[in-house]
């Protein structure tokens, strides 16, 4: 079955540094889409960064945020520089597309605070 496993999350000060790593089985990763989303408190959950046949970036974190790909350890990166308290949220690695009807991880949490 889909497993999926984010880490790196923290608390960071503005304008700090993290990277997000995320390691997903039970589907063949090499021929998937890969994306980050991330939801912040009342707010939906939001697709900022994907990876397939092209990478794309939602604009308040293009310039910021660089995901990445490693096919032979199953793994999808997320550095993200220049954090913001509006980067705020719980980030969440899946597929591209995903629904609420997929499997999702348990994600981690990303503060920006001084």
């Amino acid at each position: 079955q889909v497993q999926i496993v984010e880490s790196g999350g923290g608390l960071v000060q503005p304008g700090g540094s993290l990277k997000l790593s995320c390691v997903a089985s039970g589907f063949t990763f090499s021929s998937s889409g890969m994306a980050w989303y991330r939801q912040a408190a009342e707010k939906g959950r939001e697709l900022i960064a994907a990876t397939g046949r092209s990478i794309n970036y939602a604009d308040s974190v293009k310039g910021r945020f660089t995901i990445s790909r490693d096919n032979a350890k199953n793994a999808v990166y997320l550095e993200m520089n220049n954090l913001k308290p509006e980067d705020t949220a719980v980030y969440y690695c899946n597929r591209l597309p995903a629904t609420d009807r997929d499997v999702w991880g348990q994600g981690t949490q990303v503060t920006v605070s001084s």
